[in-house]
């Protein structure tokens, strides 16, 4: 199982130098891959920007989306960017793509809401035909410029509940989960139901991915709780104590623990989640696992 390091992009106090450190550290580390996710409401960078960042300052690791909602942006214009990032890596990246959960992004870039596993689905197919070479208008040139990977880089569905997982597996080659304890139970539910929809529709065994946030350190949970407090503000406060609840990892041990689960659930990745911006949180890390 491939162990992968976010950029912590929704914690406070990211700039370059702290960029580079992070950047540098990861792919000179055990890693197997390097990501970031997307919000518009929020404090984070753009994640287009911050993958082709990371895709020019790395030489090793997989370049990860996690996730990209094509809802948000054009479909001709997401392909183009994303193509610019596989270019930029050398073929190394990932693109985890998903439907999202926040309405206020939606509303933030006047996007619908309605219908959006099927306009995910057109979404993709947009992009493939763009990866193709395929002219988006008639008598043009086509939108380049062209991946590294034939056909494109390899697309992930950033789906935890099954319907979502059943409709991702017309397009996606697997899953880019995320589980909030982390929960075996959980991860198995999205694995088995992965497996089995990749298997009704007779596709290649899918890739399974999950992730979960973590925090290390003598105020671990101090750290974790003020994170969640953060990114999940657009949770009642209800909600939002239930998810701080379930969420565990503040030890080295439960490190360990949530690693070996996912190991042992079948997970093809996993994707930690730093609650902190410190870079020296890598090298944590590196002497748990590494």
């Amino acid at each position: 199982m491939e162990i992968g390091m976010n950029l912590p992009v929704m914690a406070p106090g990211l700039d370059r130098d702290t960029f580079l450190k992070w950047c540098e550290r990861i792919d000179a580390g055990f890693f197997a891959s390097i990501a970031a996710g997307e919000r518009i409401s929020f404090y984070n960078p753009d994640m287009t920007a911050a993958l082709s960042a990371a895709a020019a300052l790395t030489k090793r690791v997989k370049i990860v989306s996690g996730v990209f909602v094509p809802m948000l942006h054009h479909p001709v214009m997401l392909a183009k960017q994303l193509a610019t990032i596989d270019v930029l890596s050398g073929g190394r990246f990932v693109a985890g793509l998903g439907v999202g959960g926040r309405e206020q992004d939606y509303q933030s870039v006047d996007a619908p809401l309605g219908h959006r596993l099927t306009r995910l689905a057109k979404s993709v197919e947009t992009m493939r035909s763009v990866w193709r070479g395929e002219p988006v208008v008639d008598g043009a040139l086509p939108v380049g410029p062209a991946p590294v990977q034939e056909g494109g880089p390899k697309l992930l569905a950033g789906s935890l509940m099954v319907e979502s997982i059943e409709a991702a597996s017309r397009w996606a080659d697997g899953l880019c989960g995320f589980s909030f304890g982390p929960s075996a139970a959980e991860m198995n539910l999205q694995f088995e139901a992965s497996r089995r929809a990749w298997k009704e529709r007779g596709r290649p065994t899918p890739w399974l991915g999950t992730g979960f946030w973590y925090a290390l350190g003598p105020k671990a949970r101090e750290q974790l709780d003020a994170y969640l407090d953060r990114y999940l503000n657009f949770m009642a406060p209800v909600a939002r104590e239930s998810v701080k609840q379930i969420c565990m990892v503040t030890t080295p041990q439960a490190l360990k623990d949530a690693v070996q689960q996912a190991k042992d659930a079948g997970a093809d990745d996993v994707l930690l989640v730093p609650t902190t911006s410190d870079p020296d949180d890598v090298h944590r890390v590196t002497d748990i696992l590494g």
